[in-house]
């Protein structure tokens, strides 16, 4: 359906009804004052949430640096994870070509 034409019939035919009475001055005005204010307070929750939400991780990674500094460190350097990577990457580098076999 057509937007701007169905907006048009519906003014039109808002135009053929003669004027009321009985509707309060200003009545469209507070309501349309109503209505962007009920928007505006949708993000305001919005932005309540999200700075609760940004309160909590920092506090979960400044809990989390209080606890790594304090952990007693092991200063055995047996197992390192760099070596580790480098050999598992240059796994396949090493294995000999086998698919030229005739």
């Amino acid at each position: 359906m057509n937007v701007a034409e169905l907006q048009k019939k519906l003014i039109a035919a808002g135009r053929r009804q003669p004027a009321d009475d009985r509707v309060p001055y200003a009545f469209e005005k507070r309501i349309l004052a109503q209505l962007r204010a009920q928007a505006a307070d949708q993000w305001v929750f919005w932005a309540r949430g999200m700075w609760r939400a940004a309160a909590s991780c920092v506090a979960v990674a400044g809990l989390l640096g209080v606890i790594t500094l304090f952990q007693p460190q092991t200063p055995d350097n047996s197992r390192d994870l760099s070596q580790d990577f480098e050999n598992a990457l240059l796994a396949s580098a090493d294995l000999p070509d086998t698919s030229s076999v005739p």
